[in-house]
């Protein structure tokens, strides 16, 4: 991270501007959000994002603001250590200083130890590279920093002031540095679970990943656990990416080369408004709007190629459906506005009390996966969601029309 590229993002965030900053600087727009780019990286936090082609400072870049305005008060005074008073020319100068934070530090490291070979060998450098940075600095701050006596190097007076200056940059920088190694080791000891949407609190996805949570805790594992809901579609990519590790979800296509268990085998059916009439899927869907998951998910992909290739009624073509992929809405639709939808069997018992279950025609299988990749910890929590899933799932399930009509 070089200190020019500091003192600009430090403007950026006072000004909540990047055109403002690179007029200021006589910089390319460009090169201002390059700086804003890297200093995100080095802290591994989002500081601006833009909103309808305006920018936006996040609430972390307050933060960030008060933690570089002693990094880029001692940036100034090392402007005027080179001969700069700060100025609105001199400002373009200082947002253009190349020295980088490690240069800053061997030079802190040759200072402590009195002797360029000493501070090589500690930091395992080559004696003429650094020597050669040393160089670069000075002829960059055009003053000697060092006298070389035949004891060792000797900070000269603008050496001595350089010190007080880079020893304040470098404090200031490992303390927002420092904030930054924590984030990542708190990211790297998380276990980020994400799964298909749940009906509900009720619903085996919910319970199963209840019950994950509880027995990783009582065991008192080292990676804590961060749980989030998305389509089928969406998980995919996230695992993909690396934003999640395990994946619950209705289809593993796409993932071949992901590790991944089957969860559970069900079949789809209908669930219906609790006084509705209609024996059988043409009845239902003549008679009640239709709401499902889009084909972004695994089970409104089935649903939808179910009702486009059985049926020519125009209810049952894609045109006339609704898509939401949300479960909960779809079962409060059902549950209470008249609508009818789909679902696998296994998320359609825990609701039963609130719709009814109507078989389908013919058979239509569904499953349910889970998708990993190389963690142990990812390995591990599939082991306990598996077997979850199947203590919960072999409870005994709610009856549909045609499981009562047999029995009567």
């Amino acid at each position: 991270m070089h200190l020019g590229a500091l003192f600009i993002a430090h403007q950026v965030l006072a000004s909540g501007s990047v055109r403002q900053t690179a007029r200021r600087f006589q910089l390319s727009p460009s090169t201002v959000s390059t700086a804003i780019h890297h200093i995100e990286t080095e802290l591994a936090m989002k500081l601006i994002e833009r909103t309808s082609g305006e920018l936006v400072t996040l609430i972390a870049s307050g933060r960030v603001l008060e933690g570089l305005a002693p990094l880029t008060a001692a940036i100034g005074e090392l402007g005027q250590l080179a001969g700069h008073d700060g100025a609105d020319t001199d400002e373009a100068w200082v947002s253009r200083i190349p020295i980088k934070i490690v240069t800053i530090e061997r030079f802190l490291e040759v200072a402590d130890q009195g002797s360029i070979n000493r501070a090589a060998r500690r930091l395992r450098l080559g004696q003429p590279q650094l020597s050669l940075q040393l160089a670069n600095l000075e002829k960059f701050l055009g003053a000697r920093l060092f006298e070389r006596q035949a004891q060792g190097s000797v900070l000269t007076e603008e050496g001595r002031r350089a010190y007080q200056i880079f020893t304040t940059v470098s404090q200031a920088w490992n303390d927002l540095k420092s904030q930054a190694d924590e984030r990542y080791q708190r990211t790297a000891r998380s276990l980020r679970i994400g799964s298909i949407i749940p009906t509900g609190s009720e619903s085996w996805v919910a319970r199963c990943l209840a019950a994950l949570v509880s027995e990783w805790n009582l065991d008192r594992n080292n990676n804590a656990i961060s749980l989030v809901s998305m389509t089928a579609d969406d998980l995919r990519e996230a695992l993909k990416s690396g934003r999640i590790d395990v994946a619950i979800l209705d289809s593993v296509f796409g993932l071949e080369s992901f590790r991944h268990r089957k969860l559970l085998q069900t079949e789809m059916v209908v669930i219906a408004p609790p006084d509705s009439t209609g024996t059988g899927v043409a009845d239902l869907v003549a008679a009640h709007p239709i709401c499902m998951p889009s084909p972004r998910t695994g089970l409104g992909h089935a649903a939808m190629a179910f009702s486009d290739e059985r049926a020519p009624n125009r209810r049952l073509r894609s045109r006339d459906i609704t898509a939401a992929d949300s479960l909960p809405v779809i079962v409060d639709l059902v549950a209470h506005h008249g609508y009818v939808s789909f679902l696998g069997r296994v998320s359609a018992v825990p609701i039963a009390d609130k719709v009814r279950i109507v078989d389908l025609d013919e058979h239509l299988p569904m499953s349910y996966h889970v998708a990993f990749n190389h963690r142990k910890a990812a390995a591990d929590a599939c082991a306990v969601i598996i077997e979850a899933a199947a203590r919960i799932t072999s409870e005994p399930v709610a009856q549909t029309d045609s499981a009562r009509e047999s029995a009567a």
